[in-house]
Order: structure tokens, then C-alpha cells, then sequence
């Protein structure tokens, strides 16, 4: 079969959430890719982030096959020892002092969003995000992006998420009032283009917190 013939039986049996290339994968290797006629890609997406050591690395490769030989899944109403280590190194190399493992950056920033919320005490709810910024596909992430593509079909939205102009920290101090709870950004946008935002706008909407 073809990468069309794979294509099209994909849209048989696929909701159209994404738009897919028509080529179907079969391998990688480090930053390439191979589809089912041969071609071969230098891959610059990289699973979106997902597989940043590249395709198949060999010590990836190995702990998944090691583990799945042990243990696959528990789910989090029993202690792992694999779990409990990976929560240690993030908890001894970045700002955390506890960690929650999530399966998607919409997961992610769905709790963060109610961990801002709970936290902050009631009537502060205001969460404020940029202009084409993209947080995920669920309902509060779809209010919390800054594009009004990915609001179009959903409405009502959630209440509670405004959106000041990229990079303009003047804006966003604006916005700021007794109903914020929270400022949510991308270091570096990503479905806007690759718009990074400069380490003085970052220090300075730290200092608003």
C-alpha cells in the first residue's frame, strides 16, 4: 500500500481533529524519518517536542523495553518505584518541590488552572493570557488561547480568561485587577510562529505576580 491508499483509510476511521500530511510513518532514526514509499524526512518537529532525543534512541529504547518486560500500568492509585525516581530528578532540577504527572500540556495547564484558582481565594478567578498563544483543546484551554480560530464552534466559552497583546507587558499590567488570579504564557510561541518572548517582558510579568 501507498502513503494515499494509508491516508485514505485513515479518514475513514478518523475524527477530523488534525490536519495530517498525506504520508504515513514507518520509521525513525535520531532526527529522520521514513514513510511507506521510501522517502525519507529530516524531522524537524520532532513528535511536537514529544521525542526530543530524536527517534528510537538507543537508551530510550532499552528503558522502554526493560520496563515493559516488568511492569506497564498501575495508575496512580498505587506507588512506582520508576515514577517515584522521575518525580525526584524534576523535583531536584527545576523550581518544583512536588510534581503532577500529566498525559498532555492540556492536562498540564488544566491544572494549573485550577490550582491558580483554588489557591487564590474567592472572587479571584481572572486568568490572563497573550494573543496567539495556544494552551490546548480542551474547553478551559481553548478560552485561555489567544486565537479566535480555536474558539469558533465552541461557545460558550468558560468565563474568566482574558488576553492582552504579545509582548506588551504595559497591557497585561493593565488587565491586572481584583478578580486575577493568574498570568498564563509561552516562553516561546509555538502555533503563532516561533515568537520567543524577551527575558525582560518574562521578568517583568514575574514581578506582577
Amino acid at each position: 500500500m501507498s502513503n494515499a491508499d494509508w491516508a485514505a483509510r485513515g479518514e475513514q476511521v478518523f475524527i477530523g481533529t488534525y490536519s495530517r500530511f498525506p504520508a504515513a510513518m514507518v520509521k525513525g532514526r535520531g532526527c529522520r524519518l521514513w514513510d511507506d514509499d521510501g522517502r525519507e524526512y529530516l524531522d524537524f518537529l520532532a513528535g511536537i517536542a514529544v521525542c526530543s532525543l530524536g527517534h528510537c534512541h538507543p537508551a530510550v529504547t532499552r528503558a522502554v523495553c526493560e520496563q515493559a518486560q516488568e511492569l506497564m500500568h498501575v495508575s496512580n492509585l498505587f506507588h512506582t518505584k520508576p515514577q517515584i525516581r522521575l518525580a525526584e530528578l524534576l523535583c531536584a532540577n527545576t523550581f518544583a518541590d512536588k510534581v503532577f504527572m500529566a498525559n498532555s500540556g492540556a492536562e498540564a495547564n488544566e491544572a494549573a488552572i485550577k490550582l491558580a484558582r483554588i489557591h487564590s481565594g474567592a472572587g479571584r478567578y481572572e486568568i490572563i493570557s497573550l494573543s496567539g498563544s495556544f494552551h490546548g483543546r480542551t474547553l478551559a484551554t481553548v478560552a485561555a488561547t489567544g486565537q479566535p480560530k480555536f474558539h469558533q464552534g465552541f461557545e460558550p466559552l468558560p468565563k474568566g480568561f482574558v488576553h492582552a497583546r504579545f509582548g506588551d507587558p504595559a497591557e497585561v499590567e493593565q488587565l491586572i485587577n481584583e478578580k486575577t488570579c493568574a498570568i498564563l504564557c509561552e516562553p516561546v510561541q509555538g502555533e503563532s510562529g516561533v515568537r520567543p518572548l524577551d527575558r525582560e517582558y518574562l521578568q517583568a510579568i514575574r514581578a506582577m505576580c
